[in-house]
């Protein structure tokens, strides 16, 4: 099929920063895209050649919205799947498919199908809701402290707290969850996994994450993760080991735990593009954007090498600022050589609501390390009030 300057329409459901950045190499090609989200103010509104504003959790919106495209594709896991099925038995190439975010949605079932399949992943026991969590820790068949994770709808830290003390129990929401238990580890890693429909399969090399303590976010990935090769290769086989398990389309980021020992375990997976990849559009052959067109496309995979070593500093809100963003010291920023920043197109900011990032690229990953924590100690995500 041919997809550039034609009248191929590609459908994405989520407008949000990772849309907008689809968006850059969609009009890079030439191929049409048709945009759903719920919100007026969605970043990816602008760049995409029909926005649609409307709920990616109702059944007739999302329906509708995918009659109108040629093929389907998501930023964001949490939409209407029952949709989904319908337009795929219909007919409509959907990517990923619905049956493998099914898998994925609910991080309980996640959790299962690690275990039915043999992927190392940290012990855990599923709940349907609060009380029945709390019995388990009264009659000590859950042991604290653990990590708590909503079942469904977590994201950017959200849905995931840990559990020190019993009294933490209370200011719990009531919902399906998972108890996790507390794993001593290295470091945290991540490898993105890029999946054609005809299986051909790439990864890009494993990176490092460094997270906030208080807000449960990414603050820095690092690439090339600083680890020995074999663990390297371990991690990047496991990666590989759970995109075939998970038949999946398009890109499958991997999280993993490096435990004190060197063994790797799977912690979650999103199969879209992902915070972990970020670090690509300036740091790799191919971003991972451009790989998520290319793997849904069925076209020819392109080169996951870096060019450089490179460093992602999330932006995200200063505590104790609400309102109209403002960009303190981004011009500072722009004076340093390798820095690029992203700006995702929000226009109002609140305390750690992710704004935009910042690429440090350099010859020499320590260098790059360097810049990136001048970089996170110069530029703030700040408001008028």
């Amino acid at each position: 099929m041919n997809y550039f300057s034609s009248d191929f329409k590609l459908g994405i459901l989520g407008g949000g920063q990772l849309g907008k950045m689809l968006l850059t190499e969609t009009r890079k090609f030439d191929i049409q895209t048709y945009i759903l989200d719920p919100s007026a103010e969605a970043p990816s509104q602008y760049g995409a050649t029909r926005f649609f504003q409307g709920d990616l959790m109702d059944f007739e919106t999302v329906y509708r919205f995918g009659k109108k495209v040629d093929l389907l594709t998501i930023e964001i896991e949490n939409v209407n799947l029952d949709a989904l099925d319908q337009l795929e038995q219909e007919g409509l190439a959907v990517y990923p498919s619905p049956k493998t975010l099914r898998l994925i949605q609910n991080k309980g079932r996640q959790k299962d199908f690690y275990s039915e399949n043999k992927i190392p992943t940290a012990p855990y026991r599923r709940f349907t809701d609060k009380n029945s969590l709390i019995q388990s820790v009264e009659h000590n068949e859950t042991n604290v402290p653990f990590v708590w994770k909503s079942a469904q709808f977590g994201y950017d830290g959200n849905g995931v707290k840990i559990i020190r003390t019993a009294n933490d129990l209370t200011s719990l929401p009531d919902t399906e969850c998972i108890a996790e238990q507390m794993v001593p580890f290295k470091n945290e890693l991540a490898v993105i996994v890029s999946r054609t429909p005809s299986g051909s399969v790439k990864t890009y090399p494993v990176v490092e994450m460094e997270f906030h303590p208080e807000a449960n976010q990414v603050e820095y990935v690092i690439c090339p993760a600083r680890i020995d090769e074999t663990v390297a290769q371990k991690a990047r086989a496991i990666a590989l080991q759970v995109s075939e398990k998970f038949n999946h389309v398009g890109l499958l980021a991997v999280e993993m735990f490096q435990t004190e020992d060197d063994a790797i375990l799977v912690n979650e997976v999103a199969p879209r593009p992902h915070n972990s990849g970020h670090y690509s559009i300036e740091a790799s052959y191919t971003s991972q954007f451009e790989q998520h067109i290319r793997a849904i496309l069925n076209l020819p995979l392109g080169n996951t090498d870096s060019k450089v070593a490179g460093i992602m500093v999330n932006l995200v809100g200063e505590e104790g600022y609400s309102g109209p963003v403002i960009y303190q010291n981004i011009d500072k920023i722009l004076a340093i050589d390798g820095v690029t920043p992203h700006i995702y197109g929000k226009r109002e900011t609140r305390p750690f609501r992710k704004m935009g990032h910042v690429t440090i690229v350099n010859e020499n990953i320590d260098e790059a390390r360097k810049t990136a924590e001048v970089v996170k100690n110069t530029i703030k995500v700040i408001s008028h009030s």
